[in-house]
């Protein structure tokens, strides 16, 4: 099996490109090493039922694999399956942490997230691209004249650690994904706040030492994502 060639602490070269598509205001194409996941978000008039009177907006997600993705074609249905429907509550907990939704009034924010090829790596790529993806809705959305400002409070992005054969490592691809002691995934804001932390023992216990030394590596790591963030973005 190929080893990996970066050092540990070393994320996997990102590429960002906004616009992507045209039939979408916000459509993001982020590239971490060879994973690659489009992103596409758009600001629709209506929020859900529940929320209809209450003033404020929503922001949602989807997230799925296309069959190209990877090694053994994925079935389209994929999105209605367990681990999508996971990743989709997680991108939309991960967005809805850096919006002010009282300032959006009633309107939702869909986002779609379709990973084009998988090496490891997809749900953290996909809330760093979808991010950029919200942030150009809620502008195109602006100028529109349908909000009067951006309600975005912070930045959000996202990155996996992991130990392998007991080094810690930064940005997980899928040969140190598979070989993994410990896989965690790490949500935090521009500011350094945590959103999310999703960590286990795939082979072995770790502990809170070990635990620690991820969270750190994962807090520099994003720390790099948020800077490329505010940068594409002119924040």
């Amino acid at each position: 099996m190929a080893q990996r060639e970066r050092p540990a602490d070393e994320l996997r070269a990102v590429r960002i490109t906004r616009g992507f598509t045209n039939m979408t205001p916000g459509s993001v194409l982020i590239e971490m090493g060879e994973t690659r996941v489009l992103c596409t978000a758009g600001v629709e008039s209506e929020v859900p039922r529940w929320m209809k009177g209450s003033g404020a907006g929503w922001v949602t997600a989807e997230y799925g694999m296309l069959p190209g993705s990877s090694g053994e074609r994925i079935r389209r249905n994929n999105y209605e399956g367990g681990r999508s429907k996971e990743i989709s509550r997680l991108i939309g907990r991960s967005l809805r942490a850096v919006v002010n939704m009282k300032k959006m009034g009633e309107a939702m924010v869909q986002v779609d997230c379709d990973v084009l090829q998988a090496d490891g790596g997809t749900r953290t790529a996909a809330i760093t691209g979808a991010f950029i993806a919200m942030h150009d809705a809620f502008s195109a959305a602006v100028v529109a004249g349908r909000m009067s400002d951006i309600p975005i409070i912070d930045t959000v992005a996202a990155v996996s650690v992991g130990i392998v054969d007991g080094t810690p490592l930064l940005d997980l691809e899928y040969v140190d994904d598979v070989n993994a002691d410990v896989d965690m995934n790490v949500v935090m804001t521009g500011r350094g706040l945590l959103v999310e932390v999703q960590g286990t023992a795939e082979k072995a216990a770790f502990t809170r030492d070990e635990f620690n030394s991820l969270l750190d590596l994962a807090a520099d790591g994003i720390a790099e994502l948020s800077v490329a963030q505010k940068e594409l973005l002119g924040l």
